[in-house]
């Protein structure tokens, strides 16, 4: 199994190239993001305590999001790889996902990060939200949101450079340069 975490701040494109991904190599695309969205459009009572902090740019709780994650991973049956979109967000995340994969008798094979001047990120999620409508794409929440990624997430970064897995990417350019980028890498893994 390729399994990849595809990392970046909020606006890096990390589901976008996830798309090129799956297109090209068949993964299976696990995007805590649109996991919590569908939980939140669901109207229950966990999604609207999922509404609440992610509209105030907060992290959700790694015991709930893990829960969320591992639910997601049983359902997924033979599948030739994984792309983890938005997990890990933390160093506890991230070993928390390795005991999981270890479990399955497999492991993580690559982190991307996706890297993305922060002007760039800002206008990219600008646009998104005139696009999508996103609530957690408020100059204030995006502001918000890049702090915490800062803080809370960029540990992850030497997490993986510690386990060799760690791979810089220019998340600059067009959707087809980044994702070549990539595509070498995973080509590479699968020789």
């Amino acid at each position: 199994m390729i399994n990849v975490v595809i990392f970046g701040p909020p606006g890096a494109g990390k589901g976008t190239q996830s798309k090129k991904i799956i297109e090209k190599y068949g993964l299976k695309h696990i995007s805590t993001g649109e996991l919590l969205r569908a939980e939140i459009a669901s109207g229950s009572e966990l999604g609207e305590r999922i509404k609440a902090i992610i509209d105030k740019g907060k992290l959700i709780s790694d015991e709930l999001i893990t829960d969320i994650l591992t639910k997601e991973l049983e359902n997924l049956g033979n599948v030739p790889g994984v792309i983890f979109d938005g997990y890990p967000r933390t160093v506890n995340q991230a070993e928390i996902l390795d005991r999981i994969l270890a479990e399955w008798g497999t492991e993580v094979s690559v982190m991307f990060d996706l890297e993305v001047e922060e002007e760039e990120l800002v206008k990219r999620l600008l646009k998104r939200a005139e696009i999508m409508g996103r609530s957690d794409d408020t100059i204030d929440v995006i502001k918000k949101r890049l702090q915490v990624y800062h803080k809370k997430t960029e540990p992850v970064i030497d997490y993986y450079k510690e386990t060799g897995k760690y791979k810089e990417i220019d998340g600059s350019g067009t959707i087809d340069e980044i994702f070549s980028r990539i595509d070498k890498v995973l080509q590479d893994l699968s020789q």
